[in-house]
């Protein structure tokens, strides 16, 4: 039964490589070359996680970077236009990631590695600007550390011992 279901889940899944970085280790008999993949999974309802895959070769590096992201999914908390919730700032090392709310028809407007992050939890309409570091790395890891700290308007209201109205009490839209 817990086999089946994990194995549905799994189907359901989609995978992207991110980028694949080649490292060489010089050692006494010259240099030894090995593969570092960084890949991103998601089912495009909110969850998603990234992982992190060394080999060799470079399919064994993909298959342990998706097997790595399986393990390290989390949700997104995201509405019903497509977009997060609310502006969030992401930090990681030297990355800083600026993740901002956008109207129905902007797009995933995202730099480079952080891209398939939004499209893979499902994100259709955001707008992003990462700053401080151009390492793919730091930037993705950074724009996940961004999304786990979204909160719904529920959320915010529960923790404040409010409800969603009294929340919003005063505000025009």
């Amino acid at each position: 039964m817990a086999r089946d279901r994990k194995r549905r889940q799994d189907t359901d899944l989609q995978e992207r490589v991110v980028y694949i970085h080649r490292v060489s280790k010089t050692v006494k008999g010259g240099r030894r070359m090995s593969l570092l993949a960084l890949v991103v999974v998601g089912d495009g309802k909110g969850n998603v996680g990234l992982g992190m895959g060394k080999s060799a070769e470079v399919p064994l590096a993909i298959q342990k970077g998706v097997e790595d992201a399986k393990k390290n999914m989390f949700h997104v908390e995201v509405t019903g236009e497509g977009t997060i919730p609310h502006e969030v700032e992401g930090h990681f090392g030297a990355g800083r990631v600026l993740i901002k709310p956008a109207v129905p028809g902007t797009g995933v407007i995202a730099g480079g590695p952080v891209r398939p992050l939004f499209e893979l939890a499902g994100i259709t309409n955001v707008l992003s600007k990462s700053m401080g570091t151009d390492n793919a790395l730091n930037s993705i890891k950074a724009a996940a550390e961004g999304l786990k700290a979204l909160s719904t308007p529920a959320q915010t209201a529960e923790r404040r011992g409010l409800t969603v109205a009294e929340m919003f009490v005063g505000k025009e839209n």
